[in-house]
């Protein structure tokens, strides 16, 4: 059986402590086993981005943006590989994990732009002779810790924008769906970047911990649930890095009464049951203002999610596959089983969901669960798979406060045709991504992502203006030189322009 391994100053190695299983969700068997890392190979993956960081820091970033176009069209040409990877490790179907891929090749675009990312700022004669200006250095060596549910896509929000800024990176990808990683961190390589500027490591809790305590790396950025984003925060910072630590989600959609209800439940369709509700900016909640729109809502969407179709990654014609694993499947069903017991009604059931032909697969069907409200375990937790929930409000601002008071501030969205309670529901909900009439309002590349509350811990975003700024630091310079037209006294005030 093959052995998925890490990526080390260029070359593949598969040095392990121990091995674990890596599954196919769809049949729920073993399809290949990764490489465990112990902390002296996590020490070593460190100690080569240290080595290259000087030569690479010094790398005009006009030749680091060439990388990185050459990069993007290796990613496009091996989109299909690419695709197929994550499809067998994470059960996403092919147009979904394209969809994924493309919002991480965005990423690399936007990191193609480093020689204007990076220009400073200048000004002239800010006093007699003298001249001002800051520009923005990387940090050194960096860390990323990244999730099974985008194997691509997020680890392609940190290290190209890390790398064109002039850091030298270590990626923990997640140990479930490794493959994809590894496969995307090696067309670098082949892009032109020297050795030990990016590097792979799987992994578990060692690995983690010794980067975020090696004194080496120096920023960290973490995607994945809030009690672990909270550890790493807590962690990284404590040890004297720069840390953004992206946790859990509850997404709410308020549904106005005068919201175009076929262009709602199709949007809930997608945003609730797309890649199998595994998205932190999944919409899980429907907030219905009044028990006349919800009526509709459930009307419709039991009706539309009679033709949602469950199975293998590479039958286009499915709309979404299997979970993760055994356990998440049987988490998910336990709060489906608790939200019965809790008083909700389950209006469309995806426990004990089958796919002919594969029988053992980690499958849950679109579930739709009306009359929840905010006491219940379902609504309290991010679920994380293919549940929708409908909460019935009498009015858009208690709709508004349901969302206010949850720990989560992550993403949320309007559905109305009404410009003024769009504007005011945009400007006075707490979370940090907001859709009108858009379900999933993930920012663009050039934009950055990042919630409010336990949905993020640190002060800058994911990606983008935000990603340049955590992945560098300012440094200004104020200048003169002599001149013998200028002599001046000693001052001993602080010196000022009057």
């Amino acid at each position: 059986m093959s052995i998925v391994g890490h990526f080390i100053n260029g070359k593949v190695t598969d040095t392990h402590s121990r091995l674990q299983d890596v599954y196919n969700p769809a049949t729920g068997k073993t399809i290949r086993q990764v490489a465990i890392a112990p902390k002296a190979v996590a020490e070593e993956a460190v100690a080569a981005a240290q080595a290259a960081f000087p030569e690479w820091r010094d790398t005009p970033p006009i030749k680091r943006a060439r990388i990185m176009f050459r990069y993007k069209q290796l990613l496009e040409e091996h989109t299909d590989e690419i695709c197929r990877l994550i499809g067998q490790e994470h059960g996403k179907i092919v147009h979904d994990a394209a969809g994924e891929l493309q919002r991480g090749i965005e990423n690399v675009e936007y990191a193609c732009g480093a020689p204007e990312i990076l220009k400073g700022e200048f000004s002239k004669n800010i006093g007699p002779g003298i001249n001002a200006w800051s520009d923005f250095q990387p940090l050194g060596v960096v860390a990323g810790i990244t999730p099974f549910n985008f194997p691509a896509m997020v680890p392609l929000w940190m290290y190209p924008l890390a790398l064109v800024c002039g850091n030298t990176f270590v990626l923990k990808p997640s140990e479930r769906d490794p493959s994809a990683t590894l496969y995307i961190g090696q067309l670098l390589k082949k892009a032109g970047l020297p050795d030990g500027v990016f590097n792979i490591v799987n992994g578990d809790k060692e690995v983690v911990d010794t980067l975020l305590t090696d004194k080496r790396v120096k920023a960290v950025s973490f995607v994945g649930s809030t009690p672990v984003a909270q550890y790493v925060y807590t962690t990284a910072t404590a040890s004297g890095k720069r840390c953004q630590a992206l946790g859990g989600a509850k997404n709410h959609a308020i549904v106005m009464p005068d919201a175009d209800m076929e262009n709602v439940v199709t949007s809930l369709l997608g945003a609730a049951f797309g890649s199998s509700g595994e998205r932190c900016m999944a919409l899980s909640v429907a907030v219905a203002i009044g028990d006349e729109i919800a009526d509709q809502l459930v009307t419709k969407l039991q009706e539309r999610m009679k033709s949602l179709t469950i199975g293998v990654h590479s039958d286009e014609n499915n709309d979404f596959g299997p979970v993760i694993t055994r356990e998440h499947q049987q988490r998910i069903c336990s709060y489906i089983t608790s939200a019965e017991q809790q008083g909700a009604k389950i209006l469309v059931d995806g426990r004990n969901m089958t796919v002919p032909g594969y029988e053992n697969g980690f499958f849950v069907g679109a579930t739709l669960i009306d009359n929840v409200t905010t006491t219940m375990d379902s609504y309290k937790a991010e679920i994380f798979g293919p549940v929708l929930q409908v909460v019935r409000v009498k009015t858009m601002q208690e709709g508004m406060e349901i969302i206010d008071e949850h720990e989560y501030g992550n993403g949320t969205c309007i559905y109305t045709r009404d410009g003024e309670a769009a504007n005011y529901f945009a400007d006075r909900i707490q979370v940090g991504m907001v859709g009108i009439n858009i379900p999933l309002p993930v920012p663009v590349s050039y934009h950055s992502f990042g919630g409010w509350k336990n949905s993020l811990f640190g002060d800058l975003h994911a990606y983008g203006p935000d990603g340049v700024r955590f992945y560098t630091r300012r440094k200004t310079i104020t200048q003169r030189w002599p001149s013998a037209n200028l002599r001046e006294s000693a001052e001993f005030s602080m010196p000022t322009m009057k």
